[in-house]
């Protein structure tokens, strides 16, 4: 993760249009050059990077959440009415000449996730069941996918090419501006990150034994759901929907470390979240250079064939770590038939039965049949 990281965020400062060597990258960040390569590196390529490693830590972050308080690996902000609802609350402001400052955007942004994420457990009964929660956000999000196509068609054609690209997830024109609008948000979602953490760990194990051990399973899934909410919408009001990136970095996070729970998998979801956004960055603006594509493009093409994959394989590891202890197991319990079989043998006949036999009379199931063995004990009688 790391060397990935640091190859991305070389590619990321060094490549482009003006071509910046690496040996100048540090001069250029640190003594403030004011040549054109200067200005590029500072104003634009180092706020993009510092905004895709934040905005892809606060997606990873917000995935493990909601998979971890809905027990469901399936469940992302785009599948539960979230990232829909906080792109409808950025692009109706645009469409309908709302001039909203840009302090306020973000709470535009969050109105929107709310209203997704509060219809969703609206209809699903306030979180009773986690798979009826990801099935009606699965509706409010095409639900609000659909107002957001009435918007397009209402929008004029500058309108619609801002909107195209919002929605696809750009870290485009992106500015310290952008950067620095992030901080307040942040400064509220991590410290009830960092509380809702262990609350994640007692959910896993069923709404009952949550229940159980004191934590009441419909508020706390409901706690999560606005920390979510908390994570994406600043996010999202930023850079659009990033799609996947949820999805994906919640699960490089499990596979590598299978066998730890939601408190160690949350920093690791966050660190690769980022890892994914700024790698994906680089092609997204290298590769059909000079025009730019959308990075929000770029992880939905790749995440998900990716986190598909890693689905797959955890099961087969987890299928592979069971097999053998279910084997052990088997072998190291007594078999059933072969002790009955054995037991008959050494303790000899029941008493009731040698008790007929030497009365000659029948037994308790009918008439006697004399074995060999009880003619051998009367001879020698």
């Amino acid at each position: 993760m790391v060397v990935l990281l640091a190859v991305s965020a070389f590619c990321a400062l060094s490549l482009g249009t003006p071509y910046v060597p690496p040996h100048r990258l540090a001069a250029a960040v640190l003594d403030g050059d004011t040549s054109l390569a200067g200005i590029v590196v500072n104003e634009l390529r180092v706020p993009r990077l510092l905004l895709g490693l934040i905005a892809g830590a606060c997606l990873g972050a917000a995935g493990l959440v909601l998979q971890e308080a809905l027990r469901n690996p399936l469940a992302v902000p785009e599948m539960l009415g979230v990232s829909s609802g906080a792109a409808l609350g950025v692009a109706a402001p645009l469409v309908l000449s709302l001039s909203l400052p840009a302090a306020v955007q973000p709470l535009s942004a969050i109105g929107g996730a709310a209203l997704g994420g509060g219809l969703t457990l609206l209809v699903a009964g306030l979180g009773r069941s986690p798979s009826a929660v990801l099935l009606t956000g699965a509706a409010v999000a095409a639900a609000l996918q659909a107002a957001l196509l009435v918007l397009m068609v209402m929008a004029d054609q500058l309108d619609l090419q801002l909107i195209y690209r919002y929605l696809l997830g750009s870290l485009s024109a992106r500015t310290w501006e952008d950067v620095t609008g992030l901080w307040p948000w942040l400064l509220v979602a991590v410290p009830a990150l960092v509380l809702c953490a262990p609350v994640l760990s007692v959910l896993r194990l069923g709404d009952e034994d949550a229940q159980a051990l004191g934590v009441r399973a419909q508020r706390a899934r409901l706690a999560a759901l606005v920390i979510a909410v908390v994570l994406i919408a600043p996010v999202t009001a930023v850079c659009g929907p990033v799609a996947w990136v949820g999805f994906l970095a919640p699960h490089l996070s499990r596979w590598f470390d299978p066998a730890a729970g939601a408190v160690r998998w949350l920093p690791w979801s966050a660190a690769w979240g980022a890892v994914v956004v700024v790698a994906a960055d680089v092609p997204a603006r290298l590769a059909l250079a000079p025009v730019e594509t959308p990075a929000g493009a770029w992880t939905a093409l790749l995440g998900v064939p990716a986190g598909v994959a890693l689905m797959r394989s955890g099961g087969r590891r987890q299928a592979a770590r069971r097999g053998p202890a279910a084997s052990a197991g088997v072998r190291g319990q007594p078999s059933g038939p072969r002790k009955a079989a054995s037991g008959a043998a050494d303790e000899g006949p029941p008493a009731g039965a040698s008790h007929h036999a030497h009365r000659g009379g029948p037994g308790p199931g009918g008439p006697a049949s004399p074995s060999p063995r009880t003619i051998r004990t009367e001879d020698v009688r």
